[in-house]
């Protein structure tokens, strides 16, 4: 993992994240940037990013979360260009605080498969 690369919640900012109404609606902004090679798996950050998708659905209907945009980076038209793009982009919206954090916390959420595909990543909390 390069150095500076975040994987993991951030607990301060979490904890101002639950502070939040919880009957809101949220929309996440996950950016990621994926390992050549996963060691646990011997597939690709890419591919493992695909079987934490799998394993993931039923977790995001059951929070009735909606995909808004899923794709990647082309070009980068304004900022440095020196700065390496994101592998993959998305969007994901949420009826509510409330449903995100039931969903990320419930019993059997396959986190690990996303932390184990992803060699760098934001997730965003925009409203």
């Amino acid at each position: 993992m390069k150095k500076g690369a975040f994987i993991e919640i951030n607990e301060e900012q979490f904890k101002a994240f639950v502070k939040l109404p919880k009957d809101t609606s949220v929309v996440m902004l996950n950016l990621l940037k994926f390992k050549e090679l996963v060691p646990e798996t011997g597939l690709s950050g890419a591919d493992s990013y695909k079987e934490y998708m799998k394993k993931a659905t039923p977790f995001f209907i059951n929070a009735e979360a909606e995909i808004l945009f899923m794709g990647k980076e082309n070009i980068m038209l304004i900022g440095p260009e020196e700065e390496g793009l994101w592998d993959k982009i998305l969007l994901i919206k949420y009826k509510t605080i409330s449903d995100f954090l039931e969903m990320i916390q419930a019993v059997g959420y396959p986190s690990h498969l996303r932390n184990q595909a992803l060699e760098d990543s934001r997730l965003i909390h925009c409203s």
